[in-house]
């Protein structure tokens, strides 16, 4: 087997297609939006990878051994990679995405085909989903079927493809084994095989532990400062045990999964799904609880200028995938604020971004969402001349904030009470 159609040329997608182009596959890309293809023709890659990915993908397509279309073509291997959407009135999977990527291969379908959904899916979705799709065109005996979620995080992308385990569920043994051996021309890591709807239901359950997990250090943020105890210092001094390993707490939770797959699992389940979707409410809770932080800050400041560090959802990163930076700006611009928006990594963005300087100009207060580096060097001095009221307020614990003390500001960090730092100093 030496060809493979890839469907979705996204975050997942492309640099998907470009690991098996680069390793001994002949490679068709397909993506139905055509602004995507073209680039992608003439080698510009449309989405914010880290520099080692982007440039594997350009030496893939220029090697000729990746081809970028709008359609499929007859392949040895289909798979699709294609976004899951969450319907947020009914808190369900919209799978439409998947249903009409299975759609658009049904075609080039031959016996003896491999298609495998990389697309984080609700369980259940290859076996009533793709595998009834499948069957319009060929007895499902005669091609083997298999889920194998994605498991990286954007950043480090190149690393994690290749080193991380990988797990893989089939229809059947038979399509688990085909699908690895696909897989095993570039991963490193080991590779688990299981059954398709386990397969699914591991992604999810990956994703919603790391969601509990913020929801529970979020949590011990709050009750900390009832408390009057530094949260940052006792997670340290916790996760000194062997078996504990609470997350950082935040302004709340973002990206393309966490925020979202737990939903397909309470869906599946709704009458036993009761921690999740606390944890949900939790998490999703946070901007509101960042806001009042904030205007206890600047309450005695007439007509208040907020100005926001970092709007990507994490750091060190151009992607705003269900940033909490929306809706704190959201719930400032209720209330009638003006706001400025400083992030040295996104390029685009719903509301207005702005230089360094502009962003602190007349400014009352930084509100700090995002913990990119940058903000580790700012030359603190020189953004508090140019500020009106030097007031930080840091949602992620992200930088010293002894030396924005010492340059004039006051410091408001989440999970740290007023008090405690005062005992401190």
């Amino acid at each position: 087997m030496s060809k493979i159609c890839v469907i979705g040329l996204g975050y997942i997608g492309l640099p998907t297609a470009t690991m098996f182009a680069t390793h001994g596959y002949n490679l068709v890309g397909v993506d139905i939006n055509p602004k995507v293809v073209e680039s992608l023709k003439q080698g510009k890659i449309h989405i914010e990878l880290e520099h080692e990915m982007n440039e594997l993908i350009q030496k893939a397509i220029k090697s000729k051994n990746f081809i970028i279309k709008s359609k499929p073509e007859d392949a040895d291997v289909f798979i699709i990679c294609v976004s899951t959407l969450l319907n947020e009135k009914e808190k369900k999977a919209e799978l439409k995405y998947v249903i009409s990527a299975t759609e658009s291969i049904l075609s080039y379908i031959k016996k003896g085909n491999i298609i495998i959904l990389e697309s984080t899916s609700p369980p259940g979705t290859i076996l009533n989903v793709v595998v009834p799709i499948i069957e319009r065109v060929i007895s499902i005996k005669d091609v083997y079927v298999a889920h194998c979620p994605e498991r990286v995080i954007p950043g480090n992308m190149l690393k994690e493809f290749i080193n991380n385990d990988r797990i893989i569920g089939g229809i059947n043994k038979e399509s688990s084994q085909k699908a690895k051996e696909i897989y095993e021309s570039f991963v490193k890591g080991n590779i688990y095989l299981t059954d398709a709807t386990t397969a699914e239901m591991v992604k999810l359950m990956e994703n919603t532990y790391r969601d509990v997990n913020i929801a529970l250090a979020n949590e011990f943020a709050k009750i900390c400062e009832d408390l009057n105890i530094n949260v940052w210092e006792a997670i340290e001094l916790a996760n000194k045990h062997p078996r504990v390993n609470i997350h950082k707490p935040g302004p709340g939770v973002g990206g393309h999964c966490i925020p979202i797959v737990p939903w397909f699992i309470i869906e599946k389940s709704l009458n036993n799904a009761n921690l999740i979707p606390f944890a949900r409410h939790i998490n999703t809770s946070m901007p509101n609880y960042i806001v009042k932080m904030l205007e206890e800050e600047i309450k005695h400041i007439k007509n208040p200028v907020i100005t926001i560090f970092g709007v990507a959802f994490k750091s060190n990163i151009d992607d705003i995938s269900e940033t909490p930076a929306i809706p704190i700006i959201e719930l400032l611009e209720k209330k009638n604020y003006q706001i400025k928006i400083y992030d040295p990594f996104v390029k685009k963005f719903k509301y207005n971004l702005s230089s360094l300087n502009d962003a602190v100009k007349d400014s009352d207060c930084i509100l700090i969402v995002t913990d990119h580096d940058d903000f580790k060097s700012i030359e603190i001095n020189k953004i508090g001349n140019l500020m009106r009221n030097k007031i930080l307020v840091d949602t992620r614990n992200c930088v010293d904030y002894d030396k924005w003390k010492l340059n004039g500001f006051k410091v408001k960090v989440l999970g740290i009470p007023e008090k405690e730092k005062n005992k401190n100093e």
